[in-house]
């Protein structure tokens, strides 16, 4: 009687030595790590070259902002519009004469001569007119409707209304209408698009207050 026998061939099951799960061990941490550290650099990097905090010091806009806000503004922005809050270099100040002429006053050793956080109201080439007696504060004919303001207009300032933006230039306003040093003030006056340092994205501190800071509509 013949017996039949089946061959099994079994996989080498050993354990791998313990150099070689060292290896494996290292070389894991170190993708890891190196993943890690490209992450921190690109964000880094962002936050460096495309956005910068900003730190609100003051009352101007209450209540949108508050003293000791801190702000994350954008740096790349090309184009700014009603509603944008906006960080501006006061380094100078720029008003009209009599013929509705842009005019540049040298502020130098003035107290507003710093950095300012503001609202744009009005834009290159559009028409402005701010009537106290109404609290009104219209463009273009149009009375704008500004649910963020503290209180109601009651000072136009410098400026003989109505007046038209020149181009280049826009009018920037705080929230906190009737306790703020903006372009209604002769130390600020008109500001050039090259005053600008960039646009209000979002306010991350107190992170209770986070808030992103949304263009407002007319």
């Amino acid at each position: 009687m013949s017996e039949e026998y089946t061959e099994v061939k079994t996989e080498n099951t050993a354990e791998p030595a313990p150099e070689e799960e060292k290896g494996s061990l290292a070389s894991d941490i170190f993708e890891i790590t190196e993943s890690i550290l490209i992450n921190i650099f690109v964000i880094v990097m962002i936050i460096t070259y495309l956005f910068h905090p900003v730190n609100v010091e003051g009352h101007s806009m209450n209540d949108t902002l508050i003293n000791k806000d801190r702000l994350l503004m954008s740096t790349v922005c090309l184009d700014y519009s009603y509603g944008d809050i906006v960080i501006v270099n006061n380094d100078a100040a720029y008003l009209l004469d009599d013929n509705g002429q842009v005019y540049k006053r040298d502020i130098s050793g003035e107290r507003l001569e710093e950095c300012l956080v503001k609202r744009i109201i009005a834009e290159p080439g559009q028409t402005l007119e701010i009537i106290p007696e109404t609290q009104e504060v219209k463009v273009d004919g149009v009375t704008l409707n500004e649910p963020y303001i503290k209180e109601p207009t009651i000072s136009g300032g410098v400026f003989s209304y109505p007046i038209t933006i020149p181009e280049g230039y826009y009018f920037v306003m705080g929230d906190n209408r009737n306790n703020s040093a903006d372009s209604r003030n002769g130390d600020v006056g008109l500001i050039k698009k090259d005053q600008i340092y960039g646009k209000a994205l979002v306010r991350f501190s107190p992170f209770k207050n986070f808030k992103v800071l949304y263009k407002s509509v007319k």
